[in-house]
């Protein structure tokens, strides 16, 4: 069995650990910096023929998050910068169910690592006598926080590249003219909830080297025993 005291510091580690993926998730989830990239004024490229260098002056700009963003559309007459919001500006333009879902993904990871975090640190600092207090608990939550981050990735992923969600908001209300793609690249914030799970993925592992074994991995000894020795970490 490993020293009370290692343990703690095992544990205090981790709990420090989810409160940084909590923090981190919830401030990366409001800021409107997802993605970044540059859309083509393809109908004024096409009216003068523009080549090379020539299509810098059709080229605009477009960064967003999951709640508001900003464009910059260049089309030959110098840029129009402006804002917008998801909701309710473009319910019309996005997978509505889609978005949706990442950003519920996103409150799940908030959550459930500032559960985490507490449920650390009462292992490391209290007594915990239940299931979900002990060893089990600091699996499911971390492990929760874990795959929802995950999803949030994947899924915002998915709404970028197969939904075209950047031409989707260059092309809204805008009736004279028609924007492509040009370039688009994922920003801080997306690769902060690759750190999220990766930190997360750490706990486990951090659990696990803390001397409490994976759920349902239980010894025979441990069978046999029966009444307040199940529920005792």
């Amino acid at each position: 069995m490993m020293p009370s005291r290692q343990k703690q510091l095992l544990y205090s580690v981790s709990g420090l650990l989810g409160l940084c993926c909590a923090l981190t998730a919830a401030v990366s989830a409001g800021l409107p910096l997802w993605i970044s990239g540059a859309v083509l004024c393809r109908t004024g490229a096409e009216l003068v023929n523009a080549t090379g260098p020539e299509l810098d002056k059709f080229l605009g700009e477009l960064t967003y998050g999951l709640f508001q963003g900003q464009r910059v559309k260049q089309c030959g007459l110098g840029g129009r910068p402006s804002r917008f919001f998801f909701f309710p500006d473009l319910q019309s333009a996005i997978p509505v169910g889609l978005h949706v879902t990442v950003v519920f993904f996103c409150g799940v990871v908030i959550l459930f690592s500032a559960v985490a975090t507490g449920f650390f640190f009462f292992n490391a600092f209290g007594r915990p006598y239940e299931t979900l207090q002990g060893p089990l608990g600091l699996y499911l939550w971390s492990a929760i926080s874990c795959v929802s981050s995950c999803l949030v990735m994947v899924l915002f992923s998915s709404e970028v590249k197969l939904h075209h969600l950047s031409r989707r908001i260059a092309n809204f209300n805008e009736e004279n003219f028609v924007f492509q793609t040009h370039s688009e690249r994922y920003g801080r914030c997306y690769w902060l909830f690759l750190l999220v799970f990766l930190l997360h993925a750490l706990n486990v592992l951090l659990i696990r080297l803390a001397g409490t074994h994976f759920p349902f991995q239980g010894e025979k000894g441990a069978e046999l025993s029966g009444g307040a020795a199940d529920l005792m970490y």
